[in-house]
């Protein structure tokens, strides 16, 4: 391939990924999990994240499309997408559980704790966390004996090794969603398997940046109502928790009936 061509190839497949990163379904998934974080650094590292599960998706049945020369039957294809309709519907539902759990937390079990009620951080061993409990005797909602050691707050300034692999999994999943798509779409410029192969890695890493990028800039509005009102960080989390419910619940429909996956005559082009 000539040099000029090969450079071609790689700005264009970095800015496609960057491009790639903003598609609807990527935005409201990362921003139902960033919803959860008050800073902007967790919030592009949760975007870079998304970034590395979604491209080692991407290599992996990518690269066997092109290399191996995989037909997807169109079920198969249909039930990809319909993974990522189900993930936004479980991230939704997890966003509003946790609003629903603050509630309950707050307000309902408040007036069942001794003497005057009031919150403040304190530390179970090397564990810190904040709720609200009495004094006059002393009251907690929770017995300490069952508070985990948290290795992963010290390393990860309070993310945890749940919020870590969350953001990797689901961008997993929307790779193998989109996969095919961006593995025939390359099949169709670049005839080399290798240079394909990649192309796909370049598209990868611009994806991450891409996401990285858009996170960050949707963490400011997060860090900014984390930090004023806890009212306001509560409006945003349950719209969030909407939108990613409502938008999963039209792509399982669209994918499970309007294209046939449960049906007979099942329709997919890849997209």
């Amino acid at each position: 391939m000539h040099i000029v061509s090969l450079l071609s190839v790689i700005a264009l497949g970095f800015f496609l990924g960057m491009r790639h990163a903003t598609d609807p379904d990527h935005v409201i998934a990362v921003t139902t999990i960033v919803a959860r974080h008050r800073s902007v650094k967790h919030a592009a590292l949760i975007g870079g994240l998304w970034g590395v599960g979604h491209t080692l998706t991407i290599l992996g049945v990518g690269g066997a499309i092109i290399l191996l020369g995989w037909v997807i039957p169109a079920r198969v294809g249909l039930s990809m997408e319909f993974s990522v309709g189900l993930m936004l519907i479980l991230l939704g539902i997890m966003n509003l559980t946790g609003i629903l759990q603050w509630i309950n937390s707050n307000f309902a079990g408040a007036p069942a704790l001794g003497g005057e009620i009031h919150s403040h951080s304190h530390s179970h061993g090397d564990y810190i966390h904040t709720h609200a409990h009495g004094h006059n005797p002393e009251a907690h909602t929770h017995d300490p004996r069952q508070t985990p050691l948290s290795w992963m707050d010290r390393h990860f300034s309070g993310i945890g090794l749940y919020q870590l692999v969350r953001p990797l999994v689901v961008g997993l999943v929307h790779g193998l969603a989109g996969s095919a798509a961006v593995a025939l779409l390359v099949l169709t410029t670049i005839r080399d398997p290798w240079w394909a192969t990649a192309y796909l890695g370049v598209f990868g890493v611009g994806t991450i940046a891409g996401m990285m990028l858009i996170t960050a800039a949707i963490g400011v509005p997060f860090a900014y109502a984390g930090k004023t009102s806890q009212r306001m960080n509560w409006g945003i989390r349950v719209a969030s928790g909407l939108i990613s419910l409502g938008f999963g619940l039209f792509l399982a429909y669209q994918i499970g009936f309007v294209n046939g996956l449960f049906s007979g005559h099942p329709s997919w082009t890849p997209r």
